[in-house]
């Protein structure tokens, strides 16, 4: 799962929320230096990110992108679930993603004191630009996957994944479809055993 999802797996628990979208970008020992509630929040980003890798679904759609970008292609695929799931009606409609999108930057905005040096310079970005709701697009998809590319060692484009991406569209849907309600049951379960 990528930003959108790790923001909204987070079920209106700001601190869980901060800590589950920071979660990459802290190291080892660091998450210590967190209250609690983010310490659970980046708890749960690396369970949720487990249950995803090992879940027949996503080993399913990987393997539409694999040709094109081999072992980066669950990177990928996590931000095509991000883009079903901002299309997804049963969890968003356009409203309440717009709404969900600027609530989490509020609460990232009141945070930003302590979120890591490289996050701390990539949000202006991400909420100037409004990644969280475009992923909602087409282009907004494209971008994101670009930004997978700058962020890869051994990958110089996103074209050819993208291409697969379109090609492959309905098949990798089916996947996030299977997939989903069993994150999402997951993570409920998983904030509900860390607040008790």
């Amino acid at each position: 799962m990528n930003f959108l999802a790790h923001a909204y797996l987070s079920f209106n628990h700001p601190e869980i929320l901060v800590g589950n979208m920071i979660s990459d970008f802290v190291k080892g020992k660091k998450k210590f230096d967190y209250s609690k509630g983010v310490q659970q929040g980046i708890n749960l980003h690396r369970q949720i990110d487990a249950f995803t890798d090992i879940h027949p679904a996503t080993k399913e759609a990987k393997t539409f992108l694999q040709s094109a970008v081999g072992l980066y292609s669950g990177a990928f695929v996590d931000v095509a679930y991000d883009h079903f799931l901002a299309n997804d009606a049963n969890e968003f409609s356009d409203t309440s993603l717009r709404l969900h999108a600027t609530h989490t930057y509020q609460i990232l905005a009141t945070h930003n004191a302590i979120l890591p040096d490289i996050f701390q310079k990539m949000f202006p970005y991400m909420q100037s630009q409004n990644w969280l709701y475009n992923y909602r697009s087409m282009s907004g998809t494209e971008s994101s996957f670009g930004g997978v590319v700058r962020r890869a060692a051994y990958l110089q484009s996103s074209v050819e994944v993208f291409e697969l991406f379109q090609k492959h569209y309905s098949a990798l849907q089916n996947c996030y479809n299977d997939f989903f309600p069993s994150v999402k049951a997951f993570s409920f379960e998983q904030i509900e055993q860390l607040r008790n």
